[in-house]
């Protein structure tokens, strides 16, 4: 993948998730929030952008989302790739879940 490829998908991403987070903003702001990992501010920022601004924003080359887990015992729960690994995939991802809340009430 070259620069100038790369520097595209960066924007489509960034033009993908803001499109996104807007809809859920829109739709029940509270778990947007809670989803997306994003402050009351923000949520009201993104909220209110009109679609040129949404554009605008989208088309720097900075990727405006970022992995939220940043902990090992999380990738270790979502790619079910512990020494003691359990079968039920379904606890294994609930507990990631809890995990990453967790660390979303701190931040907050």
């Amino acid at each position: 993948m070259d620069q100038t490829q790369m520097l595209a998908e960066i924007r489509e991403a960034n033009l993908t998730y803001l499109m996104l987070a807007q809809a859920l903003i829109r739709q029940d702001k509270a778990e947007a929030q809670f989803r997306l990992g994003l402050s009351e501010e923000a949520a009201e920022l993104i909220r209110v952008l009109s679609p040129a601004q949404i554009m605008k924003i989208a088309s720097g080359n900075m990727l405006l989302c970022r992995f939220r887990v940043d902990d090992d015992m999380v990738w270790q729960l979502l790619t079910n790739h512990t020494v003691s690994k359990v079968d039920n995939d379904g606890t294994t991802k609930l507990h990631a879940s809890i995990l990453m809340a967790g660390r979303y009430s701190e931040a907050i």
